[in-house]
């Protein structure tokens, strides 16, 4: 009775570590790193290499925990990793790196400010999707994607960014003409001052009349490229001079140095779904393909999702797989001990004992934070085999012994 009751309790503890365990399908085995992300556009590599790179590199070095810091030098971008040991809270380590940064600022050049990239691992990226949107440019369907779309997504929990890819980011270009600049003794910062300065809103005060109150402000945000033409630059002779008198300005979209085609039939805009460190992958899709359907219901018409990796399906297929194998062996085995022994009570014997291990398993599973995957399965769909043969060796033994005794029995 204790053992039968061990063992039930043992059950149910699996089958409760069963519905609660993390379920993927790739074990995440990338290393523990917080990643530096600096863009200041328009540098040579070399440059940001210099005076990027370098400084946060090293002061980066030293903190505790820390195995190695590594940099990457690009055009107008730079990338430091630091990896941290393996038993390391990322968001400890994330709130170290912050420390560091904090004093590393000021030893960066004007316009070159560092970020944390986000808290996901090199396994993170569960779901891509882009936007099926005929007859609507690549520049709006970017807007869609990153004013509208992205937000939503990003609320679901266990999402940590929604990194946007393709099209064009809209942005008012003034296209200068060197001989006018020279001919009105102008110079480029002068022209961005300018654009900068009107494109700013200013408060006044609050003042009360006929027992009413007033606030006063002056709108100056830049709504179009017409207002832009109008800023004046300077005065000559009591005439302004305008931005559209040494130069054009024109909506365009931001320098690329790439596109992203879909299966060879033009280019496409989407995003990627990155989960955060130590989600459940599966429930994680389930949560973004829900809010999905959700955020369907605000797009512009005709607009759909085109969802283009989905490793949910890899997932089920993985699950499905070992829960095949765990009952064909349970039958296999169950079979075979009947034939051999004609005696049902031992083959019902083997046919509790392989679920009961398999939960047991699981158990460790969680204990150890490990996640449902391909390699966590196939190692219990292997077992499944040892323990057949474990169980049929032992119900044999067990039968023939007792067989004998109540043999000696019956002939005393």
């Amino acid at each position: 009775m204790i053992v039968l009751l061990v063992a039930a309790g043992l059950f149910g503890w699996g089958v409760y570590s069963v519905a609660t365990n993390k379920v993927d399908a790739i074990p995440d085995l990338s290393e523990n790193q917080v990643i530096v992300f600096t863009e200041w556009m328009g540098r040579s590599p070399q440059i940001i290499e210099d005076q990027v790179t370098y400084p946060l590199v090293a002061n980066l070095q030293g903190m505790p925990q820390v195995k190695y810091v590594r940099g990457t030098s690009m055009f107008g971008m730079s990338f430091i990793y630091i990896i941290f040991e393996d038993q390391t809270d990322i968001y400890w380590a994330r709130e170290r790196v912050l420390e560091r940064l904090n004093y590393a600022n000021r030893l960066l050049p004007e316009g070159a400010i560092p970020t944390l990239g986000p808290d996901g691992t090199g396994v993170g990226h569960i779901l891509w999707y882009t936007l099926d949107a005929p007859g609507m440019d690549l520049g709006e369907q970017r807007a869609v994607q990153d004013w509208y779309v992205k937000f939503a997504l990003q609320n679901v929990p266990g999402v940590s960014e929604i990194a946007s890819f393709g099209g064009f980011q809209k942005q008012y270009q003034i296209t200068l003409d060197p001989n006018k600049l020279t001919y009105y003794n102008l110079s480029v910062p002068q022209v961005i001052a300018a654009v900068r300065a009107n494109n700013n809103e200013s408060g006044g005060r609050k003042f009360e009349m006929s027992d009413m109150g007033y606030i006063i402000k002056t709108t100056g945000y830049l709504q179009s490229a017409a207002q832009i033409e109008q800023i004046p630059l300077v005065t000559q002779n009591t005439i302004p001079v305008l931005v559209r008198d040494i130069g054009t300005v024109q909506m365009s979209g931001e320098s690329r140095l790439g596109i992203f085609d879909l299966n060879g039939e033009g280019e496409a805009v989407g995003g990627i779904v990155v989960m955060r460190y130590g989600e459940n992958a599966e429930q994680v899709i389930a949560n973004v393909k829900a809010k999905m359907e959700e955020v369907s219901a605000g797009l512009p018409k005709g607009v759909k999702f085109n969802i283009v990796y989905d490793r949910s399906g890899l997932i089920n297929e993985s699950v499905n797989s070992v829960k095949a194998t765990l009952i064909e062996e349970m039958l296999v085995a169950s079979v075979l001990v009947f034939l051999f022994l004609f005696h049902w009570r031992s083959a019902l014997i083997i046919i509790i004992q392989l679920p009961l291990s398999v939960a047991i398993g699981f158990i460790l599973l969680n204990a150890f934070d490990i996640s449902s995957n391909i390699m966590s399965l196939t190692g219990i769909a292997l077992a499944i085999g040892v323990i057949v043969d474990d169980a049929i060796v032992m119900v044999e033994n067990a039968y023939r012994h007792l067989a004998d005794a109540q043999t000696l029995e019956n002939h005393g």
